[in-house]
């Protein structure tokens, strides 16, 4: 049989289904041969269109048929799925057998850190995989790698590509060197050589079954070969998807490619970015036009009107002709059956987008989809269709790394690379997967108690610092959790010792994840490997380990987090049961050819739909014009190709947010371009935001009142410390929260040393300085060196606060010294005592209580930061000094002699003041001068306060009432608790 002398082209246009239309048409023309289909061969892109297609094939034929053979070309099986086609194993000279994926990606890794020593690991496996991306282009393209030679570059560009040329000297010296080493050829190379022994095979031996190729849009220029090979076959078709018949031939023209300038030799460049740019540099290849394209026939139920497909073709002219836009009749610009929602965050996008789904299913097998490429988006809209029991059959599933499996490994390699720092050691050890089963209860109760421990300063690095954490301590406070995370820590820390030790001894990759893997199946019982989740996580595993030895020699642990992200953030997890049979969540790639009763666009934001391109690190976009290589921007044209025949779904609903997760958000062009071509005619869809803003609003608005807990008296504390006088007085709710709900707040894990612990250390040191009675300002700081010395401090604190604490205690010693020679010495530090006041009572500890030379007593407070003003005091807050001074008059502190009298109260502050660190400040004076409160009458002053405080609060039944006092330092502790933000600010009255 002769070849035919018109090559058998079609197009399915956009307003009709792709695989049911095409399903539909082939039934239609081999119904009466049952045989027919079962010899037939049909050429698809990819492992996912052939899944839409057979769906289709069972949807059109309505019984049993036996299905054509359904390949993808771009499946790396290609050759044994061909099988008979190509008869690999007759052939003398067989194509050699394509390199792994994950081996290739590893060798190239090595290569670059060769190249450039230095760079991590995961550095190099970026670098790797997109130097492997220009091999594959270059390939597919069939440019000669000796074209990065001879090059005729601008001056501007020369020396910026003679740089780049040293590292792709690799590839044109190295690579095929290291392909011959492994006895294969690259994926790219073999398919190529594949499609032309295809289509030399076919152009004597065209098979007996008639050969479909469908929805094929790629340029390469072998697949072109075998494309216009198939065309012209005896039962040979080739069909496309969304050629666009209704350009008239300028427009079409206008698209590009272009023929070269005759002057300057150079072609200007095509609107890559067009949705038929693609389409129309295929069919140039082919040696074909779009007038030997014909129009398929057949259509399906789920087809939109034809109209659409004139009015899509209207908003996707080249930029040069949008001016037509004014002159369209209003049927050329309608667009009946696409809606538009604009909401304004991401979320209520998410949620107006299930309702409409939800809506859907209403009508009896209805179908809905949404098709995005924002994946949050389609993670949010999963969740959401939740709340009705439905599971979405999202088709491109969710990226390993964000799996349980994924997310194990990133952890294990995060908790060595911060050298088990607390955040990262607590999310490994409360990771679901750890300890699954039996013993996890037991697991986490020892987890929360390390947890609790962990709050406050980091500790030294590694597990040795949990160990030196754990230490027994005088005076310790924490006693009974320390020993509960002693008992429990030696089963963990035997789970965790060999991840740290093999880290520790192996530089290489291969040691370092064969360590992850070994401890990732003793911390989870072997939990992380088993069911569809762990056995990809085992596959990806078992792929980078026998890969590794040839990767990069380099490896640090730091960089094996990032790594791990990558490698397990490009494999795709879907559930193997699927989801509901009429709501589904599509990838652009599937919407080529899948389409639904109503298709939801979402995303449509620029940088998101379409998708900013990817820079290339290694080609210039000047250079790839030079190469003849595809642009960047050609992925938008797809992006835009995709977006077209997504509308041509019988319903449409296209929706954006004006806010994205980094703020305001620009609209896709493909949304102004609609916008703008439908003027009057296009029509928005606000009742899904209205739904969307009902579904989860209250039935009405009942804030919260401001908070007044009026407890019985026998609940009232009758014992009160100093320090919480003020916060009894200026937030009397603060003060129920923790004196009588007993509420503290917990620090953070890995917080800074904040003022409390910066307090107590410097207090600590002091006590023990004084008590050892030499004053000897050496001794002093000795003492503040060893502290810093010790392991739990970690070193990022001594460094910054060390110098500033050496310079005021020395500023310290010297002041001792000098009130020493003037006749005043120390009597007591860190003395505790209490008195009986008004019935209540008072408690407190004195830092430092001197004896004056007149024989009155001194009252001294440490402060780390700011002290007091004068004005807090006078205006009865910041009591602190006054009410020891009270306890010391009544002979609450032991010690001081019979009734002493108080004679001075002040503030020694470490923070800076002027040139130096340290300095004293009095809120009294002897006289009352600068409005300060004269010193003989400061206790009387705090008595009247404390007792009028006392007999409201502590005696009486007066509310505690929630209050914000600017006079007061507040830091928020019970700010949630009293549900601030509900009722500050509104009128109470």
């Amino acid at each position: 049989m002769g070849e035919k002398t018109r090559p058998a082209l079609f197009t399915i246009p956009a307003h009709r289904a792709f695989a049911d239309a095409l399903a539909a048409g082939l039934l239609a023309q081999h119904r009466g041969d049952p045989m027919a289909l079962a010899q037939a061969m049909v050429l698809l892109p990819n492992n996912r269109a052939v899944r839409a297609v057979s769906d289709a094939f069972v949807r059109q034929s309505g019984g049993g048929l036996l299905l054509p053979r359904l390949v993808a070309i771009g499946d790396p099986d290609l050759g044994e799925q061909v099988g008979g086609a190509l008869d690999p194993l007759g052939e003398a000279d067989p194509v050699p057998p394509a390199i792994a994926p994950m081996r290739r990606q590893m060798i190239l890794a090595r290569m670059v850190q060769d190249a450039q020593p230095g760079i991590d690991a995961g550095q190099a496996l970026l670098l790797g995989q997109a130097l492997g991306a220009v091999l594959d282009q270059m390939q597919v393209e069939r440019v000669p790698m000796t074209a990065l030679r001879t090059l005729a570059l601008s001056d501007e560009l020369s020396k910026h590509w003679q740089t780049s040329l040293t590292m792709f000297e690799i590839l044109i010296a190295r690579w095929p060197g290291e392909l011959a080493r492994t006895g294969c050829i690259d994926l790219a190379d073999r398919r190529n050589q594949l499609f032309d022994r295809l289509a030399a095979r076919w152009k004597d031996h065209p098979p007996s079954g008639f050969v479909v190729a469908a929805g094929l849009s790629t340029t390469a220029p072998a697949v072109a070969s075998l494309l216009r090979r198939i065309g012209a076959m005896p039962k040979g078709m080739v069909v496309f998807a969304g050629l666009d018949q209704h350009m008239d031939d300028p427009a079409w023209q206008a698209i590009g490619p272009f023929d070269p300038d005759p002057l300057t030799g150079r072609a200007p460049q095509g609107h890559e970015s067009h949705p038929q740019y693609a389409l129309k540099r295929l069919l140039d290849r082919m040696g074909a036009t779009r007038d030997d394209v014909a129009l398929w026939r057949w259509g399906s139920e789920h087809d939109a009107r034809a109209v659409r497909g004139r009015n899509i073709s209207n908003a996707m002219l080249p930029p040069r002709l949008t001016s037509r836009w004014r002159d369209l009749k209003t049927a050329d610009r309608s667009l009946a059956g696409v809606v538009a929602l604009e909401v304004a965050t991401p979320g209520e996008e998410a949620q107006a987008i299930a309702i409409a789904l939800r809506e859907a299913l209403e009508t009896p097998e209805r179908t809905a989809a949404l098709v995005t490429p924002d994946r949050q988006l389609a993670t949010r809209v999963s969740a959401h269709l939740r709340r009705w029991g439905i599971e979405a059959d999202d088709t491109a599933g969710l990226p390993l790394s964000r799996l349980p499996p994924g997310t194990m490994l990133i952890a294990m390699a995060q908790a060595v690379a911060e050298r088990f720092a607390p955040v990262a050691l607590l999310t490994l050890l409360k990771h679901p997967l750890v300890m699954r089963g039996e013993a996890r209860l037991t697991w986490l109760e020892g987890v929360r108690a390390l947890d609790l421990l962990l709050r406050g300063p980091r500790p030294h690095a590694g597990l040795v610092g949990i160990d030196l954490l754990l230490h027994p301590r005088a005076d310790d406070r924490q006693r009974v959790l320390r020993e509960q995370v002693r008992d429990w820590w030696p089963m963990a820390r035997a789970l965790l010792e060999p991840l740290e030790s093999a880290f520790a001894a192996a530089a290489d990759l291969s040691g370092q994840l064969a360590a992850l893997r070994e401890q990732a199946g003793a911390l989870t019982n072997d939990a992380i490997w088993a069911g569809h989740q762990g056995h990809a996580a085992a596959d990806l595993f078992a792929e980078m380990e026998a890969a590794a030895p040839e990767g990069p020699r380099q490896a640090d642990p730091r960089a094996l987090p990032v790594l791990l992200d990558h490698m397990l953030g490009g494999v795709s997890v879907r559930p193997p049961q699927g989801g509901h049979p009429r709501i589904s969540i599509l990838g652009l790639i599937e919407a080529r050819l899948m389409q639904a009763d109503l298709m939801v666009l979402g995303g449509l934001n620029e940088g998101t739909w379409p998708g900013l391109p990817s820079p290339d690190p290694w080609l210039a976009p000047r250079i790839r014009r030079e190469l003849g290589l595809p642009g960047l921007e050609t992925r938008i044209g797809l992006a835009a190709h995709d977006f077209a025949g997504a509308l041509g779904a019988p319903h449409v609903l296209i929706t954006r947010a004006r806010r994205g997760s980094g703020g305001p958000a620009v609209a896709s062009r493909f949304w102004l371009r609609l916008k703008a071509m439908a003027g009057p005619q296009w029509k928005t869809a606000d009742r899904y935001a209205a739904l969307a803003q009902a579904i989860d609003a209250p039935g009405r608005h009942s804030p919260a009142d401001r908070p007044a807990p009026a407890p019985p008296a026998s609940v009232r504390p009758n014992v009160i410390p100093v320090t919480d006088v003020d916060r009894l007085k200026a937030d009397p709710y603060a003060f129920y929260a923790k004196r009588v709900l007993r509420l503290n707040r917990l620090d953070p894990v890995d917080a800074d040393a904040g003022p409390a612990w910066r307090g107590t250390a410097v207090h600590d040191i002091l006590q023990r300085w004084a008590e050892a009675g030499t004053l000897d300002p050496a001794d002093l700081e000795a003492r503040a060196r060893a502290m810093f010395d010790q392991p739990e401090v970690h070193p990022l604190l001594k460094a910054l606060w060390q110098p500033r604490l050496i310079e005021a205690i020395r500023w310290i010693a010297a002041e001792v010294a000098s009130d020493k020679a003037e006749g005043r010495t120390i009597l007591a530090v860190e003395k505790e005592g209490r008195a009986d006041i008004a019935g209540v009572t008072l408690m407190g500890k004195a830092d430092r209580i001197d004896r004056l030379a007149d024989g009155r007593i001194g009252i001294i407070d440490y402060k780390t930061g700011k002290p007091p003003s004068a004005r807090q005091v006078k205006a009865g807050f910041s009591l602190q000094l006054g009410l020891l001074g009270i306890i010391a008059e009544l002979g609450g502190f032991e010690g001081l002699g019979p009734r002493p009298q108080a004679g001075d109260f002040e503030y020694w502050s470490l923070a800076k003041k002027g040139d130096q660190f340290g300095y004293r400040e009095r809120p009294v004076d002897p006289m009352g001068k600068r409005d300060k409160i004269v010193t003989d009458q400061f206790t009387a002053h705090a008595h009247e306060h404390f007792e009028a405080v006392a007999n409201a609060f502590l005696l009486g039944n007066t509310a505690f009432r929630a209050e914000i006092n600017p006079e007061v330092a507040n830091y928020g502790d019970y700010d949630q608790l009293m549900r601030l933000e509900e009722w500050y600010g509104r009128d109470d009255g």
